[in-house]
């Protein structure tokens, strides 16, 4: 199954910005970049995860939650299997692991995100943001 591995993350003041990385690699035999939604989520101490954001590797449509629209943006570059989420105007309760997670292989990748089924997920890279 692939494997994902998130880094960018760290400490940051609020109103600054870092830039998320996710390397996904060990595709299955048949398998590419292109048939994958790859999400970005988040989890918050005595919170329960949010989906943040996500994005459909073969056209490039993506989803934002409400509480970081206008502030993160993500895409992906298929030639290096990466999907990014630059985060601006971070705010303190911003402050979480970020994880980014896969779902997929589909044919054709669900548009509705809720439909989407996230099966693999990476180890998490933390965001802190100073007050």
């Amino acid at each position: 199954e692939v494997e994902l591995v998130e880094s960018g993350g760290g400490l940051v003041q609020a109103g600054g910005s870092l830039k998320l990385s996710c390397v996904v690699s060990r595709f299955p035999l048949g398998d590419t970049f292109d048939h994958y939604a790859i999400g970005w989520f988040r989890q918050a101490p005595g919170k329960g995860n949010e989906e943040v954001s996500s994005i459909i590797t073969e056209d490039g449509s993506t989803y934002y939650a409400d509480s970081v629209k206008g502030r993160f943006t993500i895409s992906s570059d298929a030639a290096k299997n990466t999907v990014y989420l630059q985060m601006n105007g971070l705010k303190p309760e911003d402050t979480a692991v970020y994880y980014c997670a896969a779902a997929g292989p589909y044919r054709v990748v669900p548009r509705p995100p809720e439909e989407r089924v996230y099966r693999r997920r990476g180890r998490g890279t933390q965001v802190t943001v100073a007050s």
